[in-house]
């Protein structure tokens, strides 16, 4: 059985597959914090928020593509990709979103965000 997290944002969710064989330890440190909220801020074509998760990375990169979910441990943030532009830093890539990523291109700074969980 395999674990999701469920992003509740202004007018859709979408469904993130945790990547736990690859990330093991900040797919537990998320999951373990669960459920939680945030307020977008916009970079390029990336989403991100505060996390109350402070985890050293295991594998990091600086190379994303759309649907990429990741942690970006200097903020500690959690990151969404929308598009082509890459991370300000490297992250951890921990998730995928395989459907509806071009609904993020619609939202804008200060939207609300609810992170849970699904079996």
């Amino acid at each position: 059985m395999s674990r999701k997290l469920i992003l509740r944002l202004p007018e859709f969710e979408a469904e993130v597959e945790l990547l736990e064989d690859e990330h093991p330890k900040i797919c537990d440190a998320i999951w373990r914090v669960l459920p939680f909220d945030g307020v977008i801020d916009i970079w390029k074509e990336e989403i991100y928020f505060d996390i109350p998760v402070k985890i050293r990375p295991e594998k990091t990169t600086t190379r994303t593509k759309a649907g990429d979910v990741s942690y970006w441990p200097d903020g500690p943030a959690f990151c969404v990709f929308f598009g082509s532009s890459q991370p300000v830093g490297p992250v951890e890539t921990f998730g995928v979103i395989r459907h509806g990523i071009e609904n993020f291109r619609r939202l804008k700074a200060g939207d609300r965000i609810t992170v849970t969980g699904s079996r």
